[in-house]
């Protein structure tokens, strides 16, 4: 019943002009802002402690990043109002001879992504451009139809999917050895088989995945960034090709690009603060011996 409503509201949303359809999102930021209080309280928690801004800083940048969280929610409904023609309006590419250039070496490119902005109309974007994107959708049980409605505008924008009954390592290679460009979004707790490292200055789990395919499959990594523009849109920030160094120590060359990576969007999450998922349990899973605190 959740996909009907939902393909509903979809389709009345990409009759409105698009900046009504940012206005109604600043409107349920608020409401979601006021009413969901545990995960407010953590992103203010965790923003003040890894950022030091203090108490009404802190309370602005979140009071912010939950009206772009609404506004995202509504654009991502609002998919089906973008094409080929009319994406330039929307969404604006910088430096996308990076992209360009790494694409020209036949290798697949690995994009080096997080959960900044509006992240679905990153790959979105990327496609509508024309470029070959592809992506690895694990089933989620508690929200299927959502995702299935997610998925179906994907596939609209001409994002390739490899779904249910394709491994992640199998489907990441062989849409990098077919010459995609497919994202890793490093931003999240990898749990306690991740790489300990400092993220904002205390311990957290990180994902390697990113560096091992560039080290198995010598693929070229791209940071690109999703970030609002203060008048509405968007612009996608490619940032300059990102090389692994083999040294022969197989093990130390993944940490160090993985420390590299990490830095990378440590970076981007500093300067658009507002933009991240602060409310998110980053720090949750911590060293043995060491709590991950109150904050997480």
């Amino acid at each position: 019943m959740s996909y009907y409503i939902l393909k509903l509201c979809s389709r009345l949303l990409c009759l409105l002009p698009y900046r009504v359809v940012l206005t109604l999102g600043r409107i349920l930021g608020r409401i979601y802002y006021a009413a969901a209080a545990r995960q407010r309280l953590r992103a203010i928690d965790q923003i003040r402690e890894r950022l030091n801004l203090s108490p009404d800083q802190a309370d602005r940048t979140i009071r912010q990043l939950f009206i772009h969280l609404a506004q995202t929610a509504l654009e991502i409904l609002y998919l089906p109002a973008l094409n080929k023609d009319n994406i330039h309006r929307y969404i604006q590419i910088e430096n996308r001879h990076y992209l360009d250039q790494a694409l020209a070496q036949g290798k697949g490119v690995a994009v080096l992504a997080a959960h900044l902005g509006n992240w679905e109309w990153l790959g979105a974007g990327l496609a509508l451009y024309g470029y070959p994107v592809a992506s690895i959708v694990k089933p989620q049980p508690s929200s299927r139809q959502v995702t299935s409605l997610i998925n179906e505008y994907r596939r609209q924008a001409g994002i390739q999917l490899f779904g249910k009954g394709t491994s992640d390592v199998v489907g990441v290679a062989r849409a990098l050895k077919q010459g995609k460009v497919i994202g890793f979004f490093s931003d999240q707790d990898a749990g306690r088989h991740g790489l300990f490292i400092e993220v904002l200055g205390k311990m957290a789990s990180v994902h390697t995945g990113i560096a091992i395919f560039a080290r198995k499959l010598n693929c070229p990594v791209i940071p690109a960034f999703i970030v609002r523009n203060a008048d509405g849109g968007h612009r996608i920030l490619v940032q300059p090709p990102q090389s692994f160094e083999c040294t022969g120590d197989a093990t130390g060359d993944v940490e160090r690009f993985s420390r590299r990576m990490s830095g990378i969007i440590e970076s981007v999450i500093r300067e658009y603060p507002g933009e991240w998922l602060w409310f998110q349990k980053r720090w949750r899973t911590q060293p043995p011996g060491e709590k991950a605190g109150a904050a997480s």
